[in-house]
Parts: structure tokens; sequence; C-alpha cells
């Protein structure tokens, strides 16, 4: 694996515009893919039920959920916040975090990296959304994460989703645009271990479309609770 820069990362990402369209690397502008956005939330909604959270009867509000790398809050509000009754987000870009400030249901928002997030004392969650950007972090900082989540999740009933992009063979595939890192499903499962976090559900995105111009990688969520 080559060397992550979490600085190159952030550089990257300031120069990225503040929109859906941005956090998604351009992707809804290709035609067929211009719905990813609602499948994507869509899918995530679906796994949040299955975990046994939401506003329907027989699913729970979460107390407190936490988004790591929450860009401009594109899975805080059409997701977290349907679930959640208040919700906290750690994005590293100011400008990005802007437009939740004083919103209804967030309440603390954590301008730094995730490498760097340390949650207040007496913070505790009962649910973690990280999504599309543990790439940004060497092996060691996503162990040392991990950790951190497992020490502010309720106990018992915490859940912790990992949503990543897949390598789809056992190699880690590098990216030198934004200093990011795509991992297999293989060393995914090594570092939740390394962390003390098992693995309780795993589903595999589905209904995105194939475009001959543009390959995506596998899309996995990982729900995890501490060993």
């Amino acid at each position: 694996m080559a060397e992550n820069s979490t600085k190159a990362s952030i550089k990257y990402w300031e120069g990225v515009n503040a929109d859906v369209d941005g956090m998604l690397g351009g992707i809804p502008q290709v035609p067929e893919y211009a719905h990813i956005d609602k499948v994507d939330i869509q899918s995530s909604k679906n796994l949040l039920a299955k975990l046994g959270f939401g506003a329907r009867k027989g699913l729970r509000l979460a107390e407190n959920a936490l988004e790591g790398g929450a860009g401009i809050g594109r899975v805080t509000e059409a997701l977290l916040v349907k679930v959640a009754k208040q919700v906290d987000v750690i994005e590293p870009v100011a400008k990005f975090t802007a437009g939740l400030q004083g919103k209804p249901v967030i309440r603390n928002i954590f301008n730094v990296g995730l490498e760097d997030w340390r949650p207040n004392e007496g913070d505790q969650y009962d649910l973690i959304w990280t999504q599309w950007c543990v790439g940004y972090l060497d092996d060691e900082q996503l162990v040392d994460y991990l950790k951190r989540c497992k020490e502010v999740l309720t106990p018992k009933t915490g859940v912790l989703v990992i949503k990543e992009n897949i390598a789809t063979d056992n190699n880690d595939v590098w990216d030198e645009t934004d200093s990011s890192v795509t991992r297999a499903d293989v060393k995914f499962h090594k570092i939740f271990k390394q962390a003390g976090m098992r693995l309780v559900k795993s589903e595999i995105q589905r209904g995105l479309p194939q475009n001959a111009s543009v390959t995506l990688f596998p899309i996995y969520m990982y729900a995890l609770k501490p060993e």
C-alpha cells in the first residue's frame, strides 16, 4: 500500500465544489448514473432498517448518531437525521459543513480529519456511520479510528457502519489523484479484527447500472459491534 497523505487528501477536497456532484466525484453527471445518490441512500436506509433503526413502527430512533467524513452532509441530511434524534459530524473541510451549522438535529461539528477526531467527554452513540472516507487513512490510522469509535458506542446495542468501495482482488488500489486507497474485502476483515470489532452484517450495494465508460468499484456495507 502506498503511503497515504492526509494533507494531500484535504488539499484535494478543498478544491472540490460543495455540492452532491462534488461529493460523488462527478458520477451524477454521467446520464446512466444520475440517480446514484438516491440508490445509495435507499440501500443504506434498507440496511439500517435491518439493524433496527428507522422511523417506522417496530424500529427505533438512535438517541445520538455520528457521521465520519460527512462532507456537505449528503448522508447526514438524507439518512441520519431521519433515524436519529441528534447527529454529530466529522469533516475536515470547513466549507463543506458550513451549511449544516445551526440546523435542527445537528449537534456537534468536528472540523478535523478522522485521524485527529477525539470524542467529547461523555459522548456516546447508538449509531456511527462512516462512508467513502476511510481510504484517506493508512491501516494504522484506520485501526485507531475504529478503536475510538468502539469506546463511544452504546454498550451492547451500538452499531458502527463502514460503507466503502472494495478492490476486486486481494491488493490495495492506490489513487494518486486524491491520495486515497481502495482496500480489498480481506484487508477490511483483518483491520476490523485488529480493532477488536466483529462483523454482524454485511451487504453489497445493489441497483447501480453498468456503463462502458465508467467503471465503479463494488460497494460493501459492513455493520460492526465490539467483540
